[in-house]
This record gives structure tokens, sequence and C-alpha cells, in this order.
């Protein structure tokens, strides 16, 4: 018998954990400071998915993949995880594959 709380889901897995977009780009250290992460996401300058978003409570999750400028450079970043807290940098780098990686660099030609 399920405790109070606990939900049935059928034998359905559980749904891939979200969380808001301005917080997601905070914990992975994309931004110093939560509140330019939202700005950012306010001024219509982050796309998920190809889609522009304009508010900071839209919810991302695994797969979703984030476009947005930083600096001079423009992100292309797919969200492998969603944090439980801001760690140090070498945590944040598990939350996100980079698309605009370079490549590794040529051999020497012979």
């Amino acid at each position: 018998m399920a405790g109070p709380g606990s939900r049935d889901t059928g034998g359905q897995p559980a749904p891939a954990p979200r969380l808001r977009i301005d917080k997601w780009l905070w914990q992975a250290r994309f931004f110093k400071t939560r509140s330019l992460a939202a700005a950012v996401v306010e001024e219509g300058h982050v796309r998920v998915n190809g889609q522009p978003v304009a508010r900071p409570s839209r919810e991302v999750g695994p797969s979703d993949v984030l476009t947005f400028p930083q600096g001079r450079n423009i992100r292309l970043i797919r969200i492998l995880g969603t944090g439980v807290r801001r760690g140090p940098a070498s945590e944040a780098t598990t939350l996100f594959i980079d698309l605009d990686a370079p490549a590794a660099a040529p051999g020497p030609l012979e």
C-alpha cells in the first residue's frame, strides 16, 4: 500500500525533472546571477528548441537545446540534466553538452 503523498504512475516511468530556465542557466554557471539570466530571457535573447522564450519561468529539462548570447559568443547547449544546487564548475559541466565545441585540432600534415 502506498503511503500518503506517493503517486502510483501505473508502471510508467517518472517524467524527467524540469527546472525554470533562469535557474538552470544560473546553476549551469552561464550567468553570474539568476537575475542576469532572467533579464536575458525577458529580453527575448534565448531560444529553446528553436523557439524564442520571453518568460524566465519557462521550464526546461534533459534533451532541450538552448541558444543564447554570452558575451560576444552565441552558445548552443543541449541540457543533459537539472541540478539541485549551484555547485562548483566541475559539477556544472555535467549538466550540459556544448554543441558548438571546437573540433579537435587536426594532426600535423605529412
